[in-house]
């Protein structure tokens, strides 16, 4: 399962949990503006956005989880099983491919606005990567300097939702994600007040209890719940290196411990986390036995390439062993 994140400072940043059982050896990668990307159904795109994201490359095609193009829109596919639902290919329609999904709106469109429009002419197709990659069920946010939207295709069509609350995890559909927020209204990062009897005197006897009754488990509408209440009061001082470590405090808050998520003999942890500066392309992540941040940047020579740029994810951890003092 996964959780998504738009957080907006003086900048706007994007990212994601990638929460899995198994990892396919996925690399931050970029695609420069002359890089085609063969599309099944649609002309290949020739010249386009260049992007930056995470993404497991295969038979020279990027199978992006999560980028950002370089005009600062952002897309991420989470896992929506038993809701996804995608459709025979229908004539006078741009008929995508759900692993297309995310390398064509972001190689065309610049906006949230944008995307909208081209989503609005999309039949998301039943086409599959290969017999080796069957469709995977997924539904996605965008976001963009001009707001976040999710994007579900279920047996009732293709549904647009505008997203407030910028955050996405899994199932319930998104409307119900959002729904679920009410159960929480009365929740407050500050101490409670006493509601409960005006003759009674009730005063808190811990910190943070005015956040009592935060969903802790690991389910999508609990880390949705749990994802949207941190962010809405996250305080950082706006500095890149503050906003940055702040935005993986914030996945920390929904991240998966080895062990914690079991079923058969699996187990799900986060694979990876990641947050890109979308006004820049700097794409940040760490990865479950590598906390130290590590960053891959885009810079205008590698946007204006024609060949893929693949850096492998450092997955050991990086240790800072302080020198002794010296002797005085």
């Amino acid at each position: 399962m996964c959780t998504a994140i738009a957080y907006r400072t003086k900048r706007m940043y994007f990212g994601r949990n990638l929460d899995l059982e198994f990892s396919y050896r996925e690399e931050v990668t970029v695609t420069p503006r002359k890089f085609p990307i063969p599309l099944r159904r649609m002309p290949a795109l020739t010249e386009h956005y260049a992007m930056i994201g995470m993404a497991y490359v295969q038979e020279g095609f990027p199978l992006y989880y999560d980028a950002v193009n370089e005009k600062g829109l952002a897309a991420a596919g989470l896992n929506f099983p038993g809701n996804a639902h995608y459709f025979p290919e229908e004539k006078g329609r741009d008929n995508i491919a759900p692993f297309e999904l995310i390398p064509y709106l972001l190689g065309t469109c610049a906006t949230v606005a944008e995307a909208r429009a081209a989503l609005a002419k999309i039949c998301l197709a039943a086409i599959p990567f290969s017999e080796a990659l069957p469709l995977s069920p997924l539904h996605w946010m965008i976001a963009g300097g001009d707001g976040s939207i999710v994007v579900e295709s279920t047996r009732e069509g293709l549904n647009i939702y505008d997203d407030p609350a910028e955050v996405l995890t899994n199932n319930p559909t998104f409307g119900d994600q959002m729904l679920r927020l009410a159960d929480f209204a009365a929740l407050s990062p500050f101490p409670p007040e006493n509601n409960f009897s005006a003759r009674l005197k009730i005063t808190p006897y811990s910190r943070g209890m005015g956040a009592m009754g935060l969903p802790g488990d690991f389910s999508s509408p609990s880390r949705f719940v749990r994802a949207v209440f941190v962010k809405e009061n996250s305080l950082s001082d706006g500095s890149e290196a503050d906003d940055v470590s702040q935005f993986f405090h914030l996945l920390g808050a929904v991240e998966q411990p080895r062990g914690s998520v079991r079923w058969d003999d699996k187990c799900e942890l986060t694979v990876y986390s990641s947050c890109c500066n979308t006004q820049t392309g700097t794409y940040f992540y760490t990865t479950y036995g590598n906390r130290q941040i590590s960053a891959v940047e885009m810079p205008e020579e590698d946007r204006r390439g024609a060949e893929l740029l693949r850096y492998p994810l450092r997955t050991e951890e990086a240790v800072y062993y302080h020198p002794r003092p010296a002797s005085k």
